[in-house]
């Protein structure tokens, strides 16, 4: 059921509908001042959309319109070429998306191999993946986290939204290797690291 919107609630929904990126609150309170209560226009807004065509989501703290799941296979005009990642791209993107800040050493020691940098170039063109900044350690490596973009091509509103240990054995994602190390009692990788965050 549409509700009758007031001003503000008229002018947040403008600003979303221009806006060529998904916008944070703060940019959102930039554009149509203080003249109501935020977080309530947006969920309200966000209920007054569920259902419709386009939906109001937020993903990573930041707010926009998209086209619902279920009709964006009407609007393309195009297919995409789909390019698939490799494997060593697929893990590197895992082990940044479940420990960042990760330096490119960090991933070498968990992976145990070393990471060619056309697999973050890779990754970082996708947008999924990004420069954070340099950790505090001699020789100040480069430190990377998943992007906005990552929440979003995923249809995550946060990392905490990543499946846990759990969901992933229950789905049979986990590698045999890690399954029979855990059958011969020693540790899983995955759960050591559930345990030391």
């Amino acid at each position: 059921m549409i509700r009758e919107m007031d001003d503000f609630a008229r002018a947040v929904e403008a600003a979303l509908f221009a806006s060529e990126e998904p916008l944070t609150p703060a940019e959102l309170r930039a554009h149509v001042g203080d003249g109501g209560d935020l977080p309530a226009t947006l969920a309200g807004l966000a209920q007054d959309y569920a259902g419709r065509g386009v939906n109001l989501v937020e993903r990573g703290g930041r707010w926009h319109f998209q086209t619902a799941a279920d009709l964006a296979h009407i609007l393309r005009r195009e297919r995409d070429e789909t390019r698939k990642l490799s494997r060593a791209a697929m893990e590197t993107l895992a082990i940044i998306a479940y420990h960042e800040p990760v330096s490119r050493a960090e991933i070498e020691a968990i992976r145990g191999v070393q990471v060619a940098k056309g697999t973050l170039d890779v990754l970082m063109e996708a947008g999924w993946v990004r420069p954070v900044g340099r950790r505090e350690v001699p020789g100040r490596p480069l430190i990377y986290a998943t992007s906005v973009e990552f929440l979003s091509h995923f249809g995550l509103s946060s990392r905490r939204d990543l499946p846990g240990l759990d969901d992933l054995r229950a789905a049979g994602l986990l590698d045999p290797v890690d399954l029979a190390l855990e059958g011969l009692g020693g540790q899983s990788v995955l759960e050591k690291d559930e345990e030391e965050a």
